[in-house]
């Protein structure tokens, strides 16, 4: 884990999963996963937007980057996964879930509530050479 990863992860259990690093506000999702191709266990924090149906969408924008981040491959081939994100009034909530990969019709409604979100979404698309983010939904089982 990087240090910057640690020092989000570190703010957002101490605030109760507030986050102004950066800011993420309440939009934080710390997801667990298993790595693909390791097999260890990853803890990675990613940006969020509520689904409308009590789940989450995050995104694997990695920056701009033109390859998609590692967390991708990881839900891709695990995609049973525990998240933590910021409980509605207050607090942590910790649940298991299932990281399920937008189909491209999906994917566009989502980005766009992501480009809403933040246009530095859009910016991020000029150095990601073509590559089209990847968006999962995740759905707690609560």
């Amino acid at each position: 884990m990087t240090d910057f990863n640690k020092t989000i992860i570190d703010e957002f259990h101490a605030n109760d999963g507030t986050v102004t690093t950066m800011g993420f506000g309440r939009n934080l999702v710390i997801v667990h996963s298993i790595g693909a191709t390791s097999g260890a266990q990853r803890v990675t924090p990613l940006m969020s937007l509520p689904d409308g149906a009590g789940g989450r969408f995050i995104i694997g924008s990695a920056g701009g980057s033109p390859k998609d981040p590692a967390w991708v491959h990881n839900l891709r081939k695990n995609p049973e996964i525990t998240i933590e994100y910021a409980g509605e009034k207050s607090g942590i909530e910790q649940h298991p879930a299932t990281a399920t990969e937008l189909d491209p019709a999906q994917r566009e409604q989502a980005w766009q509530g992501f480009v809403s979100a933040s246009e530095q979404f859009l910016r991020y698309t000029e150095t990601a050479e073509g590559r089209v983010f990847p968006i999962f939904r995740l759905t707690p089982k609560k």
